[in-house]
């Protein structure tokens, strides 16, 4: 699942003009799962009307056959696939599709009792397909939700994660443009020692970490480590985590005192783009790292429309 460039560039934008950008989520959100819902109840209806004559659980023949992917087979449980990892310690296809098996066996007894108990409630959910309605009674429409409510589970979580990894590099190029930082002294990447006599600067190559660190900074011979998280609220396990890698910046939506207090001690530079012009801190940090820059002054919604363009 990816983000769309605009998505991305909107994040960015609410980022550094201190605005929730949980909105740009929760918009890319509902698109998509509506958009899987609409798909999802045109493979049920054509499931039921395939197994019109077959007594006994079609859904089950259906939405559960082993010859669907484990992720698949796991949504139509009710439940996913990273639930089923976490309780089995292991992704194996053969253990995700028995657990998928045991949990729609559970889920449909549960909504049976329930059912049972409140017998003077009815629900039927009609899904019309090419002009021909197919009807789903009490506990097949109570599974179909419950599916669709676990889908809607997983995206929520993929998306957010997908949105930090997504803005982490260009969120820190624009950082580096605002403050006319020169391509020599910044990298998404290491320079390895293929390309490194092209830098023009002499950069100490780490590898620790390589493929955790978000950007890095170059001067005077030494590397700095930038590490991004958009985390809401501050997490003083973020911090240990930045410190463990050897962080030298570290940009954020939101820090929380002990943050703080912690990169200060450890001489961290830190920017929470969530206090008001929370982004200037960068120039803060470029200064006590010696990295040529200019102060940045300008306005925001005139120049960051154009270096958004010109990075994607």
């Amino acid at each position: 699942m990816t983000l769309t460039d605009q998505v991305v560039k909107n994040i960015i934008t609410k980022l550094l003009k201190n605005e929730h950008y949980g909105v740009e989520i929760s918009n890319l959100l509902n698109a998509k799962f509506m958009a899987y819902a609409v798909d999802f109840f045109k493979k049920v209806a054509t499931a039921k009307l395939n197994n019109q004559q077959i007594s006994g659980d079609w859904y089950k023949k259906e939405m559960l056959n082993q010859c669907l992917s484990k992720t698949e087979m796991a949504i139509n449980s009710g439940t996913n696939e990273k639930t089923i990892t976490n309780i089995y310690n292991t992704s194996r296809k053969e253990v995700v599709l028995d657990a998928s098996l045991m949990h729609y066996d559970k889920l449909l007894e549960l909504i049976s009792n329930l059912v049972d108990e409140n017998s003077d409630i009815n629900l039927i959910l009609t899904i019309k397909l090419n002009g021909v309605a197919i009807d789903l009674d009490v506990n097949e429409s109570l599974i179909v939700i419950s599916s669709l409510a676990a889908k809607r589970d997983a995206m929520n979580g993929g998306l957010w994660s997908t949105a930090g990894k997504k803005v982490e590099k260009p969120l820190m190029l624009t950082l580096c443009k605002l403050y006319n930082v020169d391509p020599e002294y910044y990298a998404m990447t290491l320079k390895t020692k293929k390309n490194k006599s092209k830098a023009k600067v002499n950069i100490n190559i780490d590898t620790d970490f390589e493929r955790e660190i978000d950007f890095y900074l170059f001067n005077n011979g030494n590397q700095y480590k930038c590490e991004v998280k958009l985390m809401s609220k501050g997490n003083p396990e973020s911090a240990d985590a930045a410190i463990a890698r050897g962080s030298k910046v570290f940009v954020a939506n939101k820090l929380s005192d002990t943050n703080k207090k912690q990169f200060n001690s450890l001489g961290i530079q830190w920017v929470e783009l969530r206090d008001k012009d929370g982004y200037k801190r960068f120039g803060l940090a470029l200064e006590k790292l010696n990295i040529p820059h200019t102060d940045y002054n300008g306005d925001l919604d005139v120049d960051l429309p154009k270096i958004l363009d010109e990075l994607f």
